[in-house]
């Protein structure tokens, strides 16, 4: 079975990199397709995307890992081999596939103790799903780790029906946005409030006071029109995109076509993407390609938070365009879904079948969410629905777990308090409409943004959000920031658990064996450091959460 994926895997591979393209250009540099029946091998490798070496954890040994491209309505089958060796970084895995419903599939959504255990050590475990109706801009990667696993993944449509805005949407058209850090994971999750040491695009990148370093460069040739389709796979920051002396038209959020909306440069929080046209008609010459955190002290000095921008022609060097002030930012309000545009139900705040509030509060790093900080059960809460628990009071963990019925419409409001906004929210398992933005007072039930992602501003701000339970299933709702959802940022949305045997696919019979063979890892097998990563955290700083056993 694993040779007969792993052929099919290099047939996929061609596929990807021939049917993707829309070029009619010369050739692009493109990087290497995974096609949607594949096998990726999850492994450690020391890299230094900003110049500085350290271990990681990688796809195929590569970051970002590999585009995995398929075509609206192809089956996904793919195999995630755990080949992780390294001590110091947690060696069990999971591999979320984020913005695929995977309606019919929750155990195949890959997130550890909600919907299956982690893949242990020299274990593999065929994720297969269908996405029969979604097409767009997705990504795949892990929770509770920030070294290094993560991924773009498009589905293309081929009769997109805004397909004449653009001429190239291919492998060399997906940028990824991410930050990266100098310190393992296992070590800064002890730690209240980390930083990133820095910015890549497409994987490359500079920090402060470090070496020059090679840049992503994004070739164009003047006269073509390219569908860039952005990826924030940031663990913590959100970041400003732009393109000096080039405006895009932002034409999907989300896996959601937009109605197309022209900008100067836009927000983008982690989890979220956004495909723009470009059209590259300036002069032959090097761009500066601008992606500024909200960090402290972040600039464009020495290259950092930047890739280039080269049209053909242009000479290999760096550009020596200037940053403008931005007069036509993106604003979510302005986002319309193109669609099917509005949102479910009664219009009206409070209008809908289920209305739902959700407090979070900081104290001390952790977070509460109405009153409970999200810790993972020791059993998946999947795995607790198909052994018979129904309702909240059985549910672990308690306080955690919301039980929604089926086929309702949900709105729900979430406000958060104290320091660490603004807080991007995912919903698992659905898209939702954003019937209001936070930091705006309007409601908008007519045509509202249709995503998976969105920012629930700062302390003080309010976002609202609908959609419809029509997918039966655990499904997980978290802050992606990873450092918050480790702290407790999150609550499991458990859709019509009565329903959920019935609707679910036969469960595969690996998925079974992926708790005992966890559940039997002595902890040198399970990594993260043990005591020797909090120490080496206590090294580094004081602002400490207490010592907590690994997730």
């Amino acid at each position: 079975m694993f040779i007969l994926i792993l052929l099919v895997s290099l047939v996929s591979s061609i596929n990807a990199a021939s049917i993707v393209s829309r070029s009619q250009s010369y050739p692009l540099s493109q990087p290497a397709a995974l096609g949607p029946q594949t096998s990726i091998t999850i492994s450690n490798k020391d890299i230094a995307p900003d110049g500085f070496q350290r271990s990681a954890t990688l796809v195929n040994g590569v970051y970002p890992g590999p585009l995995i491209a398929a075509q609206k309505g192809d089956d996904f089958a793919i195999e995630v081999v755990n080949e992780l060796t390294d001590e110091s970084m947690f060696k069990s895995t999971s591999v979320h596939w984020h913005g695929l419903f995977q309606n019919g599939t929750n155990y195949a959504d890959g997130t550890s103790f909600v919907t299956q255990c982690p893949i242990a050590q020299n274990h593999s475990f065929l994720h297969s799903f269908s996405a029969p109706n979604q097409a767009g801009t997705f990504w795949y990667h892990s929770h509770y780790s920030c070294d290094g696993l993560r991924g773009p993944l498009v589905i293309y449509d081929p009769d997109d029906p805004l397909a004449y805005m653009y001429d190239v949407d291919d492998a060399s058209t997906v940028i990824t946005l991410s930050d990266w850090y100098h310190v393992v994971a296992p070590v800064l999750r002890h730690i209240i409030g980390t930083t990133a040491n820095s910015t890549l695009i497409n994987g490359l990148g500079r920090y402060a006071g470090g070496p020059m370093s090679e840049l992503a460069v994004i070739n164009v040739e003047q006269g073509k029109r390219y569908r860039m389709r952005l990826v924030s796979m940031s663990c913590d920051p959100n970041f400003y995109f732009s393109i000096d002396g080039h405006n895009l038209t932002v034409i999907e959020a989300d896996g959601q076509l937009t109605e197309p909306l022209p900008v100067d440069g836009l927000q983008i929080f982690a989890g979220q993407r956004y495909s723009v046209v470009l059209v590259a008609d300036k002069p032959v010459d090097n761009y500066w390609v601008r992606n500024l955190p909200n960090l402290v002290n972040a600039s464009f000095v020495g290259g950092t938070n930047s890739a280039i921008l080269r049209y053909q022609g242009a000479p290999n060097t760096d550009p020596t365009t200037v940053n403008t002030e931005s007069q036509n930012p993106l604003l979510e309000t302005n986002l319309h879904a193109l669609i099917n545009p509005g949102a479910p139900g009664i219009p009206g705040y409070g209008k809908a079948d289920i209305n739902l509030d959700l407090s979070v509060v900081n104290k001390g790093g952790i977070f509460y969410v109405n009153n409970n900080p999200f810790n993972p059960p020791t059993v998946p809460v999947l795995l607790q629905i198909l052994s018979g628990a129904q309702d909240a009071s059985q549910l672990f963990p308690n306080g955690s777990i919301i039980i929604l019925e089926a086929n309702k419409v949900v709105e729900l409001t979430l406000s958060t308090t104290g320091p660490g906004g603004p807080h991007p929210i995912h919903l698992h398992g659905h898209a939702f409409d954003v019937v209001q933005s936070a930091g705006s007072k309007a409601f908008n039930y007519v045509n509202p943004v249709r995503r998976d992602v969105v920012s629930a501003g700062s302390g003080g701000d309010q976002m609202v959000i609908r959609w419809t339970t029509d997918n039966s299933g655990p499904w997980f709702l978290h802050c992606h920031i990873d450092w918050h959802l480790d702290a407790g940022f999150a609550v499991v949305m458990a859709e019509s658990p009565s329903d959920t045997r019935a609707h679910l696919n036969p469960v595969p019979q690996e998925w079974d064996q992926l708790c005992p063979i966890f559940d039997s890892l002595s902890p040198s097998q399970l990594g993260g450091g043990g005591r020797k990563s909090y120490e080496e955290a206590a090294s580094i700083t004081t602002l400490l959460f207490p010592p907590s056993p690994l997730p």
